[in-house]
């Protein structure tokens, strides 16, 4: 049992470092321009390995957004435990969504490469819908949070909600990939006005 436990762990171990060298390629090309054999020549892993261990791109593609976005949770959960009053989670909200934008900005390119590609790739759509839920989840647990410290309710369904902060961060998102003007001060701007019309 241990031996096999052993051998599941170094084997997802692998999936993450396969994964992570692959990243690059995938948010610089985006699914249609990316292969397993396109990934190989832009890594040290070869194109056997890469099968080896994704059944083919759209395995290890919807593995990396994944990956990615559990990190991305963890970080928002962290404001909300940190958040003592509603200025501070606001404030501390908006400037993580503000500071991903930049800093993550190609890795965002990618889940929603991903998400527009479901509309035509059944393959993709449970993972599409799953990940959507955990952003759902977390948007849920920001606004929920953000409610009980001004002693307000929310104002929309949570669904509701996490489409609109999710289209403010698409449009902020093709702003900021445009260079046409400063973006993620906008978004910072638009997530604090956002956050206090979704509650009552």
């Amino acid at each position: 049992m241990t031996a096999t436990v052993g051998r599941a762990d170094k084997f997802e171990e692998r999936r993450r470092e396969l994964a992570d060298a692959a990243l690059q390629t995938l948010s610089e090309l985006g699914y249609a321009r990316t292969s397993l054999r396109e990934i190989a020549q832009h890594t040290s892993f070869s194109h056997g390995v890469l099968h080896y261990y994704f059944r083919d791109k759209v395995e290890l593609i919807t593995y990396c957004v994944r990956r990615y976005k559990s990190v991305c949770v963890q970080r928002y959960d962290e404001v909300v435990a940190a958040a003592r009053t509603g200025e501070e989670l606001s404030a501390g909200f908006a400037e993580a969504m503000a500071g991903t934008l930049v800093a993550d900005a190609r890795m965002h390119r990618l889940w929603y490469d991903l998400r527009s590609q479901s509309l035509f790739e059944p393959a993709f759509r449970d993972d599409v819908r799953e990940i959507d839920a955990i952003l759902e989840d977390m948007i849920t647990r920001v606004v929920g949070r953000y409610a009980e410290l001004v002693d307000g309710v929310p104002a929309l369904p949570f669904t509701a909600a996490y489409a609109c902060f999710d289209g403010l961060f698409q449009q902020a998102l093709l702003r900021h990939l445009s260079g046409v003007e400063p973006a993620p001060a906008r978004l910072h701007d638009d997530v604090e006005r956002l956050l206090a019309l979704v509650t009552n």
